[in-house]
């Protein structure tokens, strides 16, 4: 896990060197609003698939030994599914920006 995570902060530094490179104030700021638009869909969509894995997990176990516990099991799975809302969201907010 510490291998994933430092690869992942080497390609997001380096995604912002990249992206600042540009040709003067309006091609940086254009570069760096659309790595952030990147990492705002990405991580929530990593987050949200990280974490539904855990809970479909307990979940399929609970309506294993509780068939009712079914809705129940069905919206934990789905309330992470708001965090990828949100990640649009504020990509098209930043979208906006460019």
């Amino acid at each position: 896990m510490k291998r994933f995570m430092a690869l992942l902060g080497m390609l997001v530094l380096g995604a912002l060197a990249f992206a600042a490179e540009g040709n003067g104030a309006s091609g940086s700021s254009n570069g760096i609003v659309a790595v952030g638009v990147g990492l705002a869909i990405g991580l929530s969509a990593l987050g949200t698939g990280w974490a539904q894995s855990r809970i479909g997990a307990a979940a399929v176990g609970a309506v294993a030994e509780k068939p009712s516990m079914f809705g129940t099991g069905l919206i934990f799975l789905l309330l992470p599914e708001t965090l990828v809302i949100f990640g649009f969201l504020l990509a098209f907010l930043m979208l906006g920006k460019i």
